[in-house]
């Protein structure tokens, strides 16, 4: 049985491949979903002055690099998702169908809950009662919500849901990468709010705009959106309407997961050749001039890990934790710290 489990796994692993390297066939980029054999020397680029902020950052305005990497685990056998809350990381396991509970601090980990098949990302809330968490399986086509222990079916039939954010108090919105589209899931019908996308991944809303990575697609590498206006119009937003620019960032090779930091930047993960790079950009600013280019981007993290990261979260005080999808080490940095070396 578990033999036959790793080896649905591989081949959901390989459909995956297949349809994001198939999508970007109109746009071709480098696809690293390949583990390579060995990871070339490669110099950092140089890299160009940080935007400015919309509010104080602290975080250094130099790339890390693994030398900076500190390693939290590597218990896990594949984890894929990450979410850091309240101290704890939690990682979806598409090895064994297992949800663990990482010590933010010690890299404990404890299996929290089995049955989330292959995860990308997931929400962590908690109320006086635990932790609850919303994931998107992947491999199952639903949205579950776990509470107390209990895994129970929040949308069905969803079409390769990857990316949630929380949009309100009782909605979410999910990401689906087959079918291309971004929807409301919750209270009420499903409702899709977004079309036309190339194969997005992660999503977030922050300051009433949500911001949504296209992995099949360099030229729409990450996209932005009026949430509002996303919300409550009858028709979804075409992604493609030509009469309105939705460009955020542009250039970027297989982005995956997204997220917004405590310092107003927008932080992803993304391919520079086989290497896994976390970069940032003040999406304030990249609004404003109409999208920002691969050059205007700053790197916060120039790993040797292999392309693309998995898995990217952090922290309240902007502890950066990242994988790779092929190891089983999650890896961690103190961004308000001084590189090695600088």
């Amino acid at each position: 049985m578990k033999n036959t489990i790793r080896y649905a796994t591989v081949l959901m692993s390989l459909t995956v491949l297949f349809v994001i390297t198939a999508q970007s066939f109109a746009e071709p980029i480098k696809t690293a979903f390949v583990q390579p054999t060995a990871t070339p020397t490669i110099i950092p680029p140089k890299l160009t002055a940080a935007p400015t902020a919309t509010t104080d950052s602290t975080v250094s305005t130099t790339s890390f690099t693994q030398a900076d990497l500190s390693l939290l685990t590597g218990n896990i056998q594949r984890p894929n998702g990450l979410v850091w809350h309240d101290g704890m990381i939690y990682a979806a396991c598409s090895g064994d169908w297992t949800v663990y509970q990482i010590d933010a601090e010690t890299g404990n980990t404890t299996q929290y809950i089995y049955g989330v098949k292959n995860a990308h990302s997931m929400v962590a809330q908690t109320d006086g009662k635990g932790t609850n968490l919303w994931i998107p399986d992947f491999q199952s086509n639903n949205l579950v919500e776990i509470t107390q222990g209990v895994v129970k079916n929040v949308a069905t039939n969803l079409d390769g849901p990857w990316g949630i954010a929380q949009f309100n108090d009782s909605q979410f919105l999910v990401t689906n990468l087959h079918g291309n589209d971004v929807v409301m899931v919750g209270d009420g019908d499903l409702k899709e709010i977004i079309t036309n996308l190339r194969s997005p991944t992660g999503i977030v809303v922050a300051d009433k705009y949500i911001y949504v990575a296209n992995t099949g697609s360099a030229r729409r590498a990450i996209e932005w959106f009026d949430a509002p206006n996303a919300s409550t119009k009858s028709l979804p937003i075409d992604a493609e309407d030509k009469t309105v620019s939705h460009s955020l960032v542009t250039g970027l090779q297989n982005v995956t997961n997204i997220v917004m930091g405590s310092d107003g930047f927008l932080y992803f993960g993304y391919s520079l050749g086989t290497r896994g790079v976390v970069g940032r950009v003040d999406p304030a600013i990249c609004r404003k001039n109409g999208g920002c280019s691969n050059d205007q981007i700053q790197i916060v993290v120039y790993s040797e890990l292999a392309a693309p990261l998995a898995g990217v979260t952090l922290s309240d005080d902007m502890h950066l934790y990242i994988h790779s999808i092929f190891s089983p080490e999650i890896y961690w940095v103190d961004l308000k710290a001084t590189p090695v070396g600088k």
